[in-house]
């Protein structure tokens, strides 16, 4: 029996990254991922659009930061058109394939279909919130 466990025990670690296809031959190397943790921590609630909230360069980054601003949400923004490796390593780190994405403490909250869902059923600003009390809380 023990050496059944111990079988199953060096089997599994050369089963996980069979079941992460989702990432490209290689992955994200630490110093990304790390720098990715800095990026969606900024602010308290991050846009990771193409352009600027004051000046959009799509017309969902535009949507999005419009509907933040709307409901009086406070957040800071990156262009993602002003650095390829952000914008292509973060749907690796997100595992999210398009923009804009927003995050709460680091968390992703969604891209433009689901904020915009939860704008017009009014839940935007309360899952925010509520995001970032748990977010707090737990630290």
């Amino acid at each position: 029996a023990v050496l059944q466990q111990r079988k199953q025990q060096q089997e599994a670690p050369a089963a996980a990254p069979a079941a992460a296809p989702a990432a490209p031959p290689g992955g994200l190397s630490p110093e990304q991922e790390q720098r990715l943790k800095q990026l969606t921590q900024q602010q308290p609630v991050m846009l990771f659009m193409k352009g600027t909230p004051d000046a959009p360069r799509c017309g969902f980054s535009r949507k999005v930061a419009d509907a933040l601003k709307a409901d009086g949400i406070s957040f800071g923004s990156f262009d993602i058109l002003s650095d390829e490796g952000v914008r292509q390593s973060l749907k690796v780190f997100s595992n999210w394939p398009t923009y804009p994405q927003v995050y709460v403490q680091g968390e992703l909250l969604g891209g433009c279909d689901i904020l915009l869902q939860m704008k017009e059923a009014g839940e935007l600003k309360v899952n925010v919130e509520e995001m970032l009390h748990r977010m707090q809380n737990a630290y």
